[in-house]
């Protein structure tokens, strides 16, 4: 049997190591991680293999040659374009036509039986065999779910923490037959995952997969490259090291020349022909590479040093990775997670802090204080985007140096001579950052339309008139000193998972693209932006009996830049209203719980006093809105978002509704009985959108405050749900607190619990577990439907070590019940 190793990836995340260096060639224990992947195939007789190569295919081809050294068969495929996966191998079909085969990747670290993976295969007659293996943080690969007789039921690409509902993983290791090829077209990129493998599920094709014991790492970022290097010298990994054991776990290869007088705390590994002098200081988890130099007085502590470097006298390098032929000079230090690239010169006494990238060929300054990495820019950072864009307080996480690279970046991601609008709140803070952000656009070849201050959804709605996409910037809701940085597509809506992803991408290689002098963006503020905005939302959305009603409401703008389209609004709409707190308030551009509450009450007896319909309070940008009754009561969030839906429903007595899973499914009965259909979506709110943007849709809302009019826009639009409600009202000529007694009693309980990372994945596989033969839906997290219809929903949180569930029963003892019952699964499996 023959084997293929995937040895054409670019590595971009572990850029600057990859910037001059194949992955498969980065060193693990001072041995290219594809060497270890060779020696596990050739210790299963995989002696004759096929290479897959495209990213600096040279540098492979020489390293490794016709495989003679390592007493093997190589050849190799050369992929002209990048194919994928699947295609890469079919490149190499020629050499694989004859006999089954197994597929690795040549960067990742794994000691698996495959003699026992190969025999599996044979033994279920599989025409492809998946080699799997469980991992505390799925969060980054593939999730594949198998029957008990090993057959693969459902395959799941990078999913979110929300789609996680198992911790067994695809590690890209595959057996398969021939025949496999059929199903891959030649010269264009087809993924094994994505594209082949549910085409055979479908088939009904037998597809396997086999859960393999033992360590298999996915070398794939920083973090994970460190601690790979550690995990073989702690033994965690069975592979073979190459030198002596000269004490415990210290490791000292052929030729080098360590004095008797440098402290050496293993584990710990120097590379052959190194040199360590007298009074140097190495400790755990180090890895000196072949003819390092580490001069008298250097500390060494979980740093991975590559080949042919100098550490100057007195130097001190901890948890970093530094490239070969890289000079560091006396005294300098280098902190946690930076990594110096090849042929870089770190001067004497400088400091480079811990996160920082130097990209090769870089020169540090002797004394300089480097804390931010040294090319095009930015600092790498692990959760880019949260649930509102990229938030952080503000001149503290969020500075305007990060502003101007995210706008760079995000400006990288679109073609020269687009039109991005960008806009704010009205925080002091927030109009700092826009003019760095917009500077940054401008210096990327992107036109700008600057909307200065105005309510979320205006921003959203000009974006969407023939901008390619649009930057909102405002302070977080309910924390004043942190600020948000929203991103939007060409219709205003929230960038969808797919393009946080490349954004996030394009911001970590801190590559952007720059603008020739001629190609500098131009800036201009558009005319008429309220007017705009209001004449389209009353010609969208159905206004019909306002004007005849006498309705009088009560509009509460909070004092931000809702109330800055109220007053022309208003006027045509012909209500006769009552607006308080209209006017802009800097000092405070966003509101707390607590104050947010007390303004509900307030308003709620302006309301009884003034004899009001009813009165609604925008949240400070416009985007959210909470309602309170004729009789002064406030209706909570939830509630309100079935009293829309109920009168929405009732109106239109067909269509679909969206809501996220989270929402009691007393909304499903409300909308079933006026004849419309829910669509239950994940609680991201690019889902909802993705929803609200379909021809059939009528209604959609979070129970946030959150609340989308199709008709007029599919986001979040507080003003468009304060005029649809108006007329609805009207028409109906049923007060708010009439339409809330009908509708029956919701019991929905919430709870957040603690989960450390490294558990989220095991957590989610024991909630599947325990659920047996319950109905389970992996909409969002999981959701487990008892017989009697209670269900719990398990919701691992993306941002934060927490796991949020909901249950809903028939009553609070009910639901009380089933959430203490879950909430044990959780922390038993957390333990």
């Amino acid at each position: 049997m023959k084997a293929v190793v995937m040895a054409g990836g670019e590595g971009t995340r572990l850029r600057p190591m990859t910037s001059s260096m194949p992955k498969p060639l980065l060193p693990v224990a001072n041995r290219p991680i594809m060497e270890h992947v060779l020696r596990l195939l050739k210790r299963h007789g995989l002696n004759e293999t096929v290479v897959t190569v495209q990213f600096l295919a040279s540098l492979v081809k020489n390293y490794f040659g016709d495989g003679e050294e390592l007493g093997m068969e190589l050849s190799y495929a050369n992929e002209e374009k990048p194919l994928g996966t699947a295609g890469s191998v079919k490149n190499a079909e020629e050499a694989l036509k004859d006999d089954a085969f197994v597929v690795i990747s040549g960067d990742a670290l794994t000691d698996f039986d495959l003699t026992e993976l190969i025999a599996f295969h044979k033994e279920k007659g599989a025409l492809v065999t998946v080699c799997l293996t469980r991992v505390p943080n799925p969060l980054e690969f593939g999730i594949t779910i198998v029957d008990e007789e090993g057959k693969v039921e459902r395959f799941l690409e990078k999913p979110t923490w929300g789609q996680v509902f198992s911790d067994t993983v695809n590690t890209g290791i595959y057996v398969m037959e021939p025949e496999v090829f059929d199903y891959v077209e030649a010269d264009v990129p087809v993924d094994w995952s994505g594209d082949v493998f549910p085409q055979l599920m479908k088939e009904g094709k037998p597809v396997y997969g086999f859960i393999a014991e033992g360590y298999w790492e996915d070398v794939g970022t920083h973090e994970s490259y460190v601690k790979a290097q550690a995990d073989v010298l702690e033994g965690k990994v069975d592979v073979e090291i190459d030198g002596f054991e000269i004490s415990p776990g210290v490791w000292v290869a052929e030729g080098a020349e360590v004095h008797p007088d440098a402290v050496l705390r293993g584990p710990l590994y120097i590379g052959d022909y190194a040199k360590v002098e007298a009074g140097a200081e190495i400790r755990e988890h180090t890895v000196i590479g072949s003819n390092v130099v580490v001069k008298s007085g250097a500390f060494l502590h979980k740093a991975v040093v590559h080949d042919n470097v100098y550490i100057g006298p007195h130097s001190n390098l901890r948890g970093c990775v530094v490239g070969k032929n890289t000079d560091i000079m006396r005294a300098a230090r280098i902190e946690d997670g930076a990594v110096i690239g090849d042929e870089c010169l770190i001067g004497e006494e400088s400091i480079v802090q811990g996160n920082v990238r130097v990209y090769p060929f870089k020169t540090i300054e002797a004394g300089a204080f480097v804390n931010t990495s040294v090319i095009w820019e930015s600092r790498g950072q692990a959760h880019l985007f949260g649930a509102r864009g990229v938030s952080g307080i503000l001149n503290v996480e969020i500075t305007p140096e990060l502003a101007v690279r995210l706008a760079g970046a995000y400006a990288t991601t679109l073609k020269k001579g687009s039109t991005v609008t960008t806009a704010r709140d009205h925080s002091r803070g927030a109009r700092a950052l826009k003019r760095a952000v917009i500077s940054a656009l401008q210096a990327s070849a992107i036109d700008v339309r600057d909307l200065e201050n105005v309510p979320l959804p205006v921003a959203r709605q000009q974006t969407a008139r023939g901008s390619a996409g649009g930057i909102m910037i405002r302070t977080s809701p309910g924390v004043p000193d942190s600020v948000d940085i929203m991103f939007f597509d060409g219709q205003g809506a929230d960038l969808s998972q797919g393009s946080q992803r490349k954004l996030d991408r394009v911001f970590a290689r801190q590559e952007y693209r720059r603008a020739f002098p001629g190609e500098i963006g131009d800036l201009y503020f558009p005319a008429s932006v309220f007017d705009s905005y209001t004449g389209s939302l009353l010609r969208n959305v159905d206004t019909t009996g306002i004007a005849e009603s006498g309705l009088k409401v009560v509009v509460d703008a909070s004092n931000g830049s809702a109330g800055l389209v109220l007053p022309s609004l208003l006027g045509k709409l012909g209500v006769d209203s009552l607006t308080v707190n209209p006017g802009l308030n800097e000092a405070r551009p966003t509101e707390t719980g607590d104050q947010r509450r007390s303004g509900l009450i307030r308003l709620g007896e302006i309301v009884a006093s003034s004899r009001a319909a009813f009165g609604v309070r925008f949240d400070p940008v416009g985007e959210r809105l909470s309602l309170v009754d004729e009789k002064g009561r406030i209706i909570e969030d939830d509630r309100a978002l079935l009293v829309l839906l109920d009168l929405v429903a009732a109106e239109r007595r067909s269509g679909r509704v969206a809501l996220p899973v989270t929402t009691t499914r007393i909304a499903e009965q409300v909308a079933a009985y006026h004849g419309t259909q829910v669509e239950w979506t994940t609680t991201s709110p690019d889902d909802l959108t993705r929803v609200g943007r379909d021809e059939t849709a009528i209604f959609g809302g979070d129970g946030k405050g959150g609340f989308i009019v199709p008709e007029f826009s599919s986001v979040f639009d507080g003003t468009a749900a304060f005029v649809r409600l108006i007329g609805l009202v009207a028409r109906t000529q049923l007060t708010l607190s009439q339409i809330d007694a009908r509708i029956p009693r919701a019991h929905v309980l919430k709870r957040d619990l603690a989960t450390p990372w490294a558990v989220k994945g095991l957590v989610m596989r024991r909630v599947v577990e325990v659920a047996g033969d319950r109905f389970v839906d992996t909409t969002d997290g999981v959701r487990v439907v008892e017989t009697d219809g209670r269900w719990v929903m398990v919701l691992p949180d993306p941002a934060e070590a927490v796991t949020h569930l909901w249950a809903e029963g028939p009553d609070d003892a009910s639901a009380q019940a089933l959430l203490d019952e879950w909430s044990a699964v959780v922390d038993s499996a957390g333990r």
